[in-house]
């Protein structure tokens, strides 16, 4: 783990209130940048718990998707649309209006899609899991400044997390292809969760240094992905458990 010199300007003990700027970056810059971002993200949960309760309360969606073959069909193109949409966001994510529409697309197709994960659920189950969520994420997001202020660098765990994702990707296809048991999914949910919060770091500390002002969409689909992520993965372990 690489540390900042005490008196480094960009590690934010320049007495300055810096949280390790860009280079050439101003901090005021920078917070507005994180803020921006945070706004953001705020917005694509709001939406997300808005669509995810239209279909977990209003029973005929959920119905239709799990009863007849078209529902089931589209529950798949539900499934693949977001990681579709990802390419051209990523592609035109500095590109103003196209980006937000893009962004609201996305963000309105994966709460479906967490709508129906969490339609034949147990309420107390959801909310267990949204809770954990919610305590882990402002946890580690807290820690991340903490760390950042004092110059620790979490990039180094980027090519850990994409190899462990890997690895998670082959597991839940061996248990979609041989399913394994409530202990392999309790397994699967535990370790997904594990990664997904080191994603919440690595993200947290690219936001921090590394993204720059005009990348505030990318930034913000990065978070809510592995917020997303972590609260599917604790309500797979959770389901499992019960």
């Amino acid at each position: 783990m690489w540390r900042q010199g005490k008196n480094d300007v960009e590690s934010g003990n320049n007495g300055g209130g810096a949280l390790y700027p860009m280079i050439l970056e101003s901090p005021e810059m920078r917070w507005a940048f994180i803020r921006k971002v945070y706004s953001i993200v705020a917005f694509q949960l709001l939406l997300t718990v808005a669509v995810a309760s239209v279909v977990v309360f209003v029973r005929p969606i959920a119905t239709f998707f799990v009863t007849t073959t078209a529902g089931l069909a589209l529950y798949i193109v539900l499934i693949i649309t977001p990681l579709i949409i990802l390419c051209p966001l990523y592609y035109y994510h500095r590109k103003h209006p196209l980006n937000f529409f893009l962004l609201l697309l996305f963000t309105v197709t994966l709460a479906f899609g967490v709508g129906l994960s969490c339609a034949f659920t147990k309420g107390r189950i959801i909310l267990e899991a949204a809770i954990l969520t919610a305590v882990v994420v402002v946890s580690l997001t807290l820690y991340t400044f903490w760390a950042a202020k004092r110059g620790y660098d979490f990039n180094f765990l980027g090519p850990f997390l994409f190899g462990a994702v890997i690895v998670l990707l082959v597991f839940a296809l061996i248990q979609i292809l041989f399913p394994l048991g409530k202990i392999s999914l309790m397994i699967y949910g535990g370790l997904a969760a594990l990664i997904f919060c080191g994603y919440i770091v690595y993200d947290t500390d690219n936001l921090i240094k590394r993204h720059s002002y005009d990348e505030y969409i990318w930034a913000s689909v990065s978070l809510y992905i592995d917020i997303i992520n972590l609260f599917l993965a604790l309500l797979t372990l959770f389901r499992a458990a019960e």
